[in-house]
């Protein structure tokens, strides 16, 4: 297990190392707040002492972006690697046994599993005995970084992605659905062909946040034989739906599943043709037991039917 020289394990804590993670992961202090259930001042807070102690300097802030240093790239697999051997300390000490404590998995969720994902969970609860499900929302490429790690026994991810350590294990495909004003003309047909789409700007994440989302979306239009104009793209989905609802028309894309979840009035959602669809996948450690992996790929097999 990776240590700290004593000076600096005597006054270094759980928490700093939890939100310095956090804030990696993220790239943000308010999402990193919202993932740990506190506070943005007490996020900055916690780094501020962790670097003190450290006597370097593990993140550049500016008013726009954040980034991890030199010192703060080196420093984070050994965090993790801390955070998972405690986790891995207090597993052992609960194991089940005498007092019956149900198993439980610890699991990398993303955006737009909608429906897949309570189905999943519902799966899980109705074994004998019991899983239960711990979800962790992080960005794509920490999730593979903390199943790596040993922080999540297995992580939801989509499209084809590549990380070390890690075996990706399919488990179903989603389509994905054009989301349109409902007073548009195009709301009004069944299936929308790509290219019927090319007037109107789109909203879609940055390529950075989604490659796998980005490179489908984009090679679509391309065959088709448009590129689309970019237009502004909210980071909630619910900021996202408004956002086609209302003024200038747009469109944006949105998965199958999670679309099934909403309730909307003002848009609507329609597949596509050619039909636009990503494989979710389930990433495991490269050295996972099949007695580990067995309940969950049973639930997601449930779940992709």
């Amino acid at each position: 297990m990776p240590h700290l020289p004593a000076w600096q394990a005597d006054r270094v804590e759980l928490r700093q190392l939890e939100s310095f993670v956090a804030v990696a992961e993220q790239l943000h202090f308010g999402r990193a707040a919202e993932a740990l259930g506190i506070g943005q001042p007490a996020v900055s807070q916690q780094l501020a002492r962790l670097e003190r102690e450290l006597g370097v300097r593990l993140l550049d802030r500016s008013s726009r972006h954040v980034r991890l240093t030199a010192a703060g790239s080196r420093f984070l697999p050994e965090a993790r690697a801390v955070l998972a051997a405690v986790e891995l300390a207090r597993e052992r000490a609960t194991e089940p046994g005498a007092h019956g404590r149900p198993r439980s998995l610890r699991i990398g969720s993303s955006a737009g599993l909608g429906a897949r994902l309570g189905r999943v969970l519902a799966e899980l609860d109705a074994m004998n005995p019991p899983v239960m499900a711990e979800l962790v929302t992080a960005p794509t490429r920490a999730r593979l970084e903390r199943v790596a790690a040993g922080q999540l026994d297995a992580a939801f991810v989509r499209g084809p992605t590549h990380a070390a350590g890690v075996e990706l294990v399919e488990v179903w495909e989603d389509r994905l659905l054009v989301v349109l004003p409902a007073r548009h003309e195009l709301a009004r047909r069944e299936v929308v062909a790509v290219g019927e789409l090319s007037a109107l700007p789109l909203r879609i994440v940055a390529r950075r946040a989604n490659p796998p989302l980005v490179d489908l979306v984009m090679h679509a239009c391309a065959a088709a034989g448009f590129s689309p104009r970019l237009e502004s793209h909210p980071e909630s989905v619910q900021d996202i739906l408004a956002a086609v609802a209302s003024g200038p028309p747009s469109w944006s894309v949105i998965y199958e599943p999670h679309a099934r979840m909403l309730s909307a009035d003002r848009v609507v959602f329609r597949p596509t043709d050619p039909p636009l669809a990503l494989t979710t996948s389930l990433a495991v450690p490269l050295d996972a037991t099949t007695t580990t992996l067995a309940p969950l790929l049973k639930a997601c097999s449930a779940a992709a039917d």
